[in-house]
């Protein structure tokens, strides 16, 4: 959705983020959530969104699905690629709640957070006695191709360019962005028969790749408010990062 930070970047032109940025935007890349958190996905607008209906009924059943739930929980594994080199992979477990809450709870490497409480964001990495903090909109960028898991999916509002083929039982989907100030350049997602999003790729600005997988889907569990509530760590401090 993510280490998607599914977190926070904001895209300063060709050249990718702003130094300094580029650490936090690494680290959370995955949790922004995802995921602007949010790592999800649009379609393409007028004519070329038209053209193939059969897509435009898949996209059209994936966007009600989501934009309908008031709270998710779903498995997550997330992969980190850039320069050439790939980061070890980690999984946990994800948990929405409308208007923008998300915990990305993991456990592999245990310990690590990352949390929005729909004002802040936040990311606990493990061995760290720094938490970074940020605020929700200023990740905005960051987490639109994690959009679907925020129930905020307009396929219209940010992709073009959408193209569609067989994946075994499943449809994969690649789309461009569509504003060429926005900090990632291309999604690719995989949609089941019951317009579940199981894959996630979203390749970003400098090319770094951010690979989420999907499993064990729930829509509209009961959840604890208090998942999405942050609490300091023991003998950890806050460190407000300012776009």
């Amino acid at each position: 959705m993510a280490s998607f930070a599914i977190l926070s970047r904001r895209h300063s032109g060709a050249h990718g983020p702003k130094p300094g940025f580029s650490t936090f935007v690494q680290s959370c890349a995955s949790n922004l959530s995802v995921s602007r958190l949010a790592l999800l996905v649009w379609l393409a607008a007028g004519t070329a969104f038209c053209a193939d209906p059969g897509l435009m009924r898949i996209l059209k059943a994936v966007e009600d699905r989501y934009n309908h739930a008031q709270t998710l929980q779903i498995a997550f594994s997330e992969g980190y690629s850039a320069q050439g080199k790939t980061r070890k992979p980690e999984s946990g477990t994800l948990f929405l709640r409308k208007p923008g809450r998300m915990r990305w709870q993991y456990t592999s490497p245990a310990g690590k957070l990352f949390l929005s409480d729909g004002k802040f964001v936040y990311l606990v990495v493990p061995d760290s006695p720094r938490v970074q903090k940020m605020k929700a909109k200023e990740t905005e960028d960051m987490r639109a191709p994690l959009a679907f898991l925020l129930g905020r999916l307009h396929f219209e509002k940010d992709f073009q360019n959408f193209q569609s083929r067989p994946e075994s039982d499943n449809t994969w989907v690649t789309a461009d962005a569509k504003k060429p100030d926005l900090v990632f350049s291309k999604v690719e997602f995989e949609v089941t028969a019951l317009f579940q999003i199981r894959r996630l790729r979203v390749t970003y600005q400098d090319l770094s790749v951010l690979d989420f997988r999907f499993d064990q889907e729930k829509l509209n569990p009961p959840l604890d408010a208090k998942l999405f509530q942050f609490e300091l760590p023991s003998g950890s401090m806050v460190e407000e990062i300012v776009n």
